[in-house]
């Protein structure tokens, strides 16, 4: 079995489910086993809130855990054996996809096999085959060719939790020299709306609530909550589109595929009067980790 995982700082994704990163671990089995992940004697409850950024994701083992939920979680999807051999397919940024590619290999494949563990009190037993990884948001166009079809030179923008990786593609070719990775992920802007609603109505209105609302979705808020976080979400909007033309990249003259977590909000607040060249939004979460799964799936194919 192949499963794509997406291991974002903001959530954790896979082909078919999608949680935040957030775990929290306990000595003792908590009230609930719902998203409890037993491993080595200890109790991790999966994907409340999300974690502390670090820099690395392989400097604790935060990661390998929530990969146990994510396989979990995909496998009772699928309705699949919980005993089984899996093939593991996931990315990493563009900028640096070269250099964390063998630690972040060795990280996910280790030699503990099988690997042993209990999700929301089912066992597992998977033996992992192989880790398979490939660049962020590239991937995704394995499942979108039409994006960048009959276009000569195209600039991908994925927009993660704490980054927005930036690279050209010129006749459908990776340009590697134009990759860029900006400090400017969806989790800056919500924690800046967090502070800016807080600061002007003395609320504290969760991460989601501010989802919800930049995504124009219904949320019960009060009114003047609402107003700031779209004023920020077209703030946001405009840092990125400045942030990335800084960078190199002529949005008024080249094509843009706008994907990640961020896409939906820049789909939203981006107004004609920025007169931006043709964009496309792919704005499917599961995107990059169901791009990783078909590129596995067209190599075992040849």
């Amino acid at each position: 079995m192949v499963i794509g995982i997406d291991h974002g700082y903001y959530a954790i994704k896979t082909p078919h489910v999608c949680f935040p990163t957030g775990l929290t671990g306990y000595d003792y089995e908590p009230y609930t086993m719902q998203n409890v992940l037993q491993y080595n004697g200890k109790f991790y409850v999966c994907g409340t809130g999300r974690q502390t950024l670090v820099r690395s994701k392989t400097s604790n083992d935060n990661y390998y855990l929530l990969t146990m939920a994510a396989i979990a979680q995909e496998i009772r999807y699928r309705r699949g054996e919980r005993k089984t051999d899996v093939v593991l397919a996931a990315g990493l940024p563009l900028a640096s996809f070269g250099r964390e590619k063998k630690g972040f290999r060795e990280y996910l494949f280790r030699k503990e096999q099988p690997l042993r563990f209990r999700y929301e009190d089912e066992s597992y037993e998977i033996r992992i085959q192989d880790v398979k990884l490939f660049p962020q948001g590239y991937s995704a166009l394995a499942l979108h060719p039409e994006c960048v079809r009959d276009e000569p030179s195209v600039l991908l923008a994925d927009i993660g939790g704490w980054t927005v990786d930036l690279m050209r593609l010129d006749n459908s070719v990776p340009n590697a020299a134009t990759c860029r990775s900006l400090e400017l992920g969806v989790i800056r802007c919500v924690d800046e709306i967090t502070e800016q609603v807080r600061r002007n109505t003395g609320l504290s209105v969760t991460d989601i609530q501010i989802e919800r609302v930049l995504n124009g979705q219904s949320c019960s808020m009060d009114p003047a909550a609402k107003e700031i976080i779209v004023r920020q979400g077209r703030l946001y909007t405009e840092k990125i589109l400045s942030a990335i033309m800084e960078a190199g990249f002529d949005l008024k003259a080249i094509p843009s595929v706008i994907m990640g977590g961020g896409a939906s909000i820049l789909k939203r607040h981006v107004t004609p009067q920025d007169g931006l060249c043709r964009q496309i939004y792919l704005t499917d979460v599961h995107a990059n980790a169901s791009g990783y799964e078909r590129i596995v799936g067209q190599m075992c194919a040849k």
